[in-house]
């Protein structure tokens, strides 16, 4: 098991909003994988012969999916430029783009990013529940 770090760091952003993120990303991550992990998301098969493509429109899970999306980019985008990121530096903390040690730099870095799109730029981040997670655990927040 890993030894929690000690605390160098004081972050802008509190740490209980970021693991609300996580959990947010990691149910939408969670909701694309379930989709697609048949690959045939949307066939039905009749019998051996015969397949019907079958559409969902207004089901409820996918309403409440896209609800989580649509929740998590409207919090992303409500962040102030400091939160903003430090949340973009912790997502490429969890990813191995810097270490602890580069956490102030990480930051610097991120900080031009921080625009209209970084929800986008964010949440196009395949494991973005993952790297945030990491990323807080690497600074032992």
């Amino acid at each position: 098991m890993r030894t929690k770090p000690e605390k160098e760091w004081d972050l802008t952003i509190d740490p209980e909003t970021v693991r609300f993120f996580i959990l947010k990303a990691k149910a939408i991550s969670a909701a694309m994988t379930d989709d697609y992990d048949d690959g045939h998301e949307h066939e039905v098969e009749l019998d051996s012969q015969s397949r019907d493509g079958h559409r969902h429109d207004g089901l409820a899970e996918e309403e409440e999916e896209d609800l989580t999306e649509e929740e998590l980019r409207e919090l992303i985008n409500d962040l102030n430029v400091d939160e903003a990121a430090e949340l973009i530096a912790l997502a490429w903390l969890g990813r191995g783009d810097y270490d602890r040690t580069e956490w102030t730099q990480a930051v610097a870095d991120a900080r031009p990013r921080v625009n209209k799109r970084v929800a986008k730029y964010l949440l196009g981040m395949p494991t973005l529940g993952a790297w945030l997670e990491e990323g807080l655990e690497t600074l032992g927040a």
